[in-house]
């Protein structure tokens, strides 16, 4: 996802009731442009024939002409037979909300969570200051809170941490070590802490490898919005990692992905949102929730040449492995 920043301080304390946590920030914060886009919900599609769990999302961003709080993305998801969700974020404000979210007392059941400071707000924390000169904590400061909050009720996951060479420039000397270090501290925490690595790569791919193999991956490291082609997939699964893989995988332009997935065992894919960003196929550019995962799904059955239940056995299989389901459900 594009990574916003924030310069507030912490909450004091959880909410009393996790449905009355207002997101964070509008998707149209972000990207401006998008502010003429067709902004309503799509339809429900038909639900899945077997549960799938949604591995990455960012419930703490709004989107929609109509805006919908935390229950209405879960129960809608529900319905469409995504019967859990990953939610995830990714600057310190959304992760102070996302362990806010986490340890209210009525979160929903199926809901889980991971933080991570972005490695485009990674760049942003080293120089101390962000886009509009306002002051940031330091890069160490903003990892070691990560820390800490990775160790409250319903974290199952570091990230999204690696780089992004697309929004911070590679050439960038400071910024290009600053993600670094960060995306090396978020791997020894994953490592620490016994838990799942999602990583963000952006026009990075030999690059991740590279710290990856370096540092030693996780055991169980995943990619996620995998963004590969074929022979960089065949790469990271003989390493042993994890394809997540988005709506991206349903756009008319993205040949190279869908035969990236079609070399891979359903034993390494999963599937996941990135909502708000990222709609799939024929929705394009509207508000994305958990609730549109068939249709990614039935790309994803629809390449591997699988009928779409089988398509969803197998990849929650994959899900629950990669994140101890349903033990993290007592978490």
């Amino acid at each position: 996802m594009p990574s916003p920043h924030e310069t507030e301080p912490a909450p004091a304390s959880a909410p009393a009731s996790a449905h009355a946590l207002a997101p964070v920030r509008d998707r149209e914060a972000l990207d401006p442009r998008g502010a003429k886009r067709d902004r309503s919900w799509p339809p429900a599609p038909e639900p899945l024939p077997y549960p799938v769990i949604d591995n990455h999302c960012h419930l703490d961003f709004s989107d929609g002409d109509e805006e919908l709080g935390v229950r209405d993305h879960v129960e809608r998801a529900a319905a469409a037979g995504v019967d859990a969700q990953i939610t995830i974020g990714s600057d310190l404000e959304a992760v102070r909300w996302t362990a806010a979210l986490l340890a209210a007392p009525d979160r929903p059941e199926s809901l889980r969570g991971g933080v991570a400071v972005h490695p485009n707000e990674a760049a942003l924390h080293a120089r101390g200051t962000d886009h509009d000169g306002n002051a940031l904590i330091g890069l160490d400061e903003a990892i070691a809170e990560v820390s800490t909050l990775l160790r409250g009720p319903g974290m199952i996951v570091v990230g999204e941490t690696g780089l992004d060479w697309f929004r911070t420039s590679r050439g960038d000397e400071r910024a290009r070590a600053a993600q670094i270090e960060s995306f090396r501290a978020h791997i020894a925490l994953a490592k620490e802490l016994d838990l799942p690595l999602q990583i963000h790569d952006r026009d990075a791919h030999r690059d991740v490898l590279e710290v990856l193999d370096a540092d030693g991956a996780p055991e169980r490291t995943v990619f996620h919005c995998f963004s590969g082609d074929a022979e960089f997939a065949r790469e990271c699964v003989d390493r042993g990692h994890y394809l997540s893989f988005a709506g991206t995988v349903t756009f008319k332009n993205a040949d190279g992905l869908r035969g990236a997935l079609a070399e891979v065992d359903l034993g390494r894919v999963m599937v996941e949102t990135d909502a708000p960003f990222l709609t799939p196929v024929p929705y394009r550019g509207r508000p994305n929730s958990s609730y549109l995962i068939p249709l990614t799904m039935a790309t994803i059955a629809e390449v591997t040449g699988t009928e779409l239940e089988h398509a969803c056995r197998a990849v929650r299989a994959t899900t629950e492995e990669v994140y101890a389901w349903p033990e993290a459900l007592a978490a």
